[in-house]
């Protein structure tokens, strides 16, 4: 599917992982479990976490912001990769696509900036024990998840302002099942270089500060942890912020 040189792109193909009929059951099986897990285990968490007072804290508050956005994000492309995997017409509209850009986009550039505040948390509660409750009080919990979703909201959109401004003339076919920022620069009808160069910028703001202050983090509370003289203790630091660890490692290493 083609448009002519003269006609912007009024929607895409997404080619998608395989052709093979065999193969798009058994992506489709696969795409729908895991999607009804993450789904399922990121309500109940919530679920959990609203109905245990004992929760209620900046911790669990943060931890519920990022299940959220997750929740949001695996939303925004599974269910059409889904019915994509057994339609005979996988199309989307630009407008469509631009939509599915901008929330994927946000969603994952808000998730790093969650795992970036957590680890913070994790670093005052056990590096400055005793100024902990004086430092992340709600004021303070509250204003750092706005700031998350804020700047992952603003860079997403200067991302996506200089992908689709540019012109889409040539070829519609996108060689994913989704709408991603490297398969559009691909398709586009003229140089992409300032684009490319822009997004590498906003990239760096949203992937490589967060990961620098995981680093810094993790880096002072290992430190503080292996000064700890009670093994007791350092068992409890090391639990509280092994299951973020785990989510870090997972979600950069997924990426």
């Amino acid at each position: 599917m083609r448009q002519t040189n003269q006609t912007q792109v009024a929607e895409f193909l997404l080619l998608g992982l395989s052709d093979d009929p065999h193969t798009q059951k058994l992506l489709f099986i696969l795409f729908l479990g895991v999607y009804l897990v993450t789904v399922l285990a990121n309500m109940l968490l919530m679920c959990l976490v609203q109905a245990d007072s004992r929760l209620h804290t900046p911790m669990y508050c943060f931890l519920c912001n990022l299940s959220l956005a997750d929740l949001c994000f695996s939303t925004n492309i599974v269910p059409q990769a889904l019915v994509h995997l057994l339609s005979r017409k996988k199309v989307i509209s630009f407008t469509r696509c631009a939509a599915q850009l901008l929330l994927f986009l946000i969603l994952g550039g808000t998730q790093c900036a969650f795992l970036a505040v957590m680890s913070y948390d994790r670093y005052v509660a056990i590096c400055k024990p005793l100024r902990y409750p004086s430092t992340m009080t709600w004021r303070v919990c509250v204003q750092l998840a706005a700031g998350s979703w804020t700047s992952g909201t603003v860079v997403s959109v200067l991302d996506t302002t200089f992908i689709l401004r540019l012109p889409y003339r040539g070829s519609n076919s996108i060689a994913h099942f989704f709408c991603e920022a490297p398969a559009l620069l691909i398709l586009a009808s003229t140089d992409t270089r300032t684009s490319e160069m822009a997004i590498f910028l906003m990239g760096v703001v949203i992937l490589f500060i967060p990961v620098s202050l995981i680093l810094v983090s993790y880096c002072h509370i290992i430190v503080t942890v292996v000064r700890m003289k009670s093994a007791v203790r350092r068992l409890k630091a090391f639990s509280t912020c092994g299951s973020h660890l785990l989510v870090v490692i997972l979600f950069y290493g997924s990426a």
